[in-house]
């Protein structure tokens, strides 16, 4: 065997193997919290948007997603419903979940959701930073997402940023840090009703 090929075939060995330890690392935990900022990069213009805000996680699937700066946003994906709401515009958006988690979204890479031995091919990119770098190419492409790239905390065997490029080549990127493992966390934090006043886009009905 070649040295070329032999370093080839590690980078996917040891990707599966790394793979099962991520999803192994999230079938264990209850919950966790993190600080996050993500990254829109528009491919046509170069333009960026950059976001900050709070993440929250409970098993099996509960998330809020508190976006602070530059304007406030929260999604909360409960059990069955999904909540959008935009304060400033007055404004809330309600799905169910399984429209949500239908397709390869970045809250299925936050949540743990996107098992990733099983919809990508994997490649591990070495070092980066002191990160592990795994190169994501979807077995079924969508729209959405052609290709991806993740950050592995090696010693917690959790992502510690996302990078999902879709069909137009536009990035999405959301680094995450202060990750809490296991913190005392609500179910009231996943529930949502809306304020008086606000008009509700409800898009379960016709479904």
């Amino acid at each position: 065997m070649t040295i070329s090929l032999f370093l080839s075939f590690c980078s996917f060995a040891c990707a599966d193997e790394l793979t099962a330890e991520i999803q192994k690392t999230y079938d264990s935990i209850k919950t966790f919290e993190a600080d996050f900022t993500q990254t829109l990069t528009n491919a046509a213009s170069k333009e960026q948007e950059v976001r900050t805000g709070k993440i929250t996680f409970k098993q099996p699937s509960l998330l809020r997603w508190d976006s602070i700066t530059p304007e406030k946003e929260l999604l909360i994906v409960g059990e069955s419903v999904v909540w959008d709401y935009f304060p400033e515009d007055q404004l809330a958006l309600k799905y169910r979940t399984k429209q949500l988690f239908n397709s390869k979204t970045m809250l299925k890479f936050i949540s743990g959701q996107a098992r990733l031995e099983e919809d990508f091919a994997v490649e591990n990119q070495g070092d980066d930073n002191g990160l592990i770098k795994l190169k994501l190419i979807p077995l079924e492409p969508e729209t959405g997402l052609v290709l991806a790239y993740v950050w592995v905390d090696p010693a917690k065997k959790m992502l510690t940023k996302v990078l999902v490029v879709d069909f137009y080549g536009n990035g999405n990127e959301v680094s995450m840090n202060n990750i809490k493992i296991d913190p005392e966390v609500s179910d009231d934090q996943f529930v949502f009703s809306p304020p008086k006043g606000v008009e509700v886009e409800d898009n379960t009905v016709n479904e």
